[in-house]
């Protein structure tokens, strides 16, 4: 049987990935924008894989059943990289906590229904999640547990509670790394493990659109001043990935790895440290 690997965004994290830990298998390209898709599909084809694109709009169960169907018609669903969403630069708060906060439950919840078994999964999350304040511990469970179509009702994440796009992009990557803790006994009971990655700033378009937008002058300045003094780059990501995704990391699964450069260390006992600065 075809094993398949499905990969949600098709930007540069997840063609890095995905290039990392699918040789001899069947990549599947998902992206809001099919163009997107078919161009990232083209290159992996160019480089020797087996490959094709579709489209998905995470923010619909509906689209992502579709997506789950055409690549369980293919074979085995033994890898799913999520790599999709949006930046606090580039969406206002609804559409953040749509795409990244509840799309995300709802890939993990579909694809958890039919990973193969051995099969693993990688979300990316961000590091933002980590800089976000401590929430209490009802609150914590909330995000990690409640009924995916009820996520959005829940009163921390109603527009009253939330102060920006920032906040909102926090909160989602926050809910991220804690589903990812709660799905990961949902895919076990098919043999498959899940994991989630929290990136700090990695030079993509997505980046790119950080650190010339608004913020653009904090973001520049957090890579001066952190422990590695630069960004990261799509395929240091993917080397973490294939390492948790692969052989050797077959007794990792409901864990977050952050990978930031030592940013968050820097946030909150180094100089990027608001009392640092202050």
């Amino acid at each position: 049987m075809t094993q398949v690997t499905v990969v949600v965004g098709s930007g540069s994290i997840g063609q890095a990935i995905a290039r990392r830990v699918s040789f001899g298998k069947h990549v599947v390209l998902a992206d809001l924008r099919i163009e997107n898709a078919k161009a990232a599909a083209a290159t992996l084809r160019d480089a020797g894989f087996a490959a094709n694109a579709a489209v998905v709009d995470v923010s619909s169960r509906d689209a992502v059943l579709k997506l789950v169907e055409t690549a369980t018609a293919l074979g085995d669903i033994t890898g799913m990289i999520h790599a999709a969403g949006v930046s606090p630069s580039q969406a206002p708060i609804e559409a953040i906590l749509k795409v990244d906060l509840y799309g995300t439950a709802v890939l993990l919840e579909e694809f958890g229904n039919v990973i193969a078994p051995g099969g693993v999964g990688v979300v990316i999350a961000s590091q933002s999640g980590h800089r976000l304040g401590a929430l209490s511990v009802e609150q914590d469970t909330a995000l990690a547990t409640t009924p995916v179509d009820q996520l959005l009702s829940l009163p921390m994440l109603q527009p009253d509670q939330i102060t920006d796009t920032l906040h909102a992009y926090q909160l989602a990557k926050r809910a991220n790394a804690l589903r990812v803790k709660a799905e990961a006994n949902h895919w076990a009971m098919r043999g498959g493990r899940v994991n989630s990655i929290s990136p700090g700033i990695i030079h993509t378009p997505l980046a790119n659109d950080e650190l010339n937008g608004p913020r653009g002058e904090g973001y520049r300045r957090m890579l001066r001043l952190s422990p590695a003094g630069r960004g990261g780059t799509p395929d240091e990501v993917a080397a973490l990935a294939a390492l948790i995704m692969g052989p050797d990391g077959t007794f990792i699964t409901g864990s977050d790895f952050l990978i930031d450069g030592g940013v968050t260390a820097s946030y909150f006992y180094g100089v990027l440290a608001p009392a640092a600065s202050g």
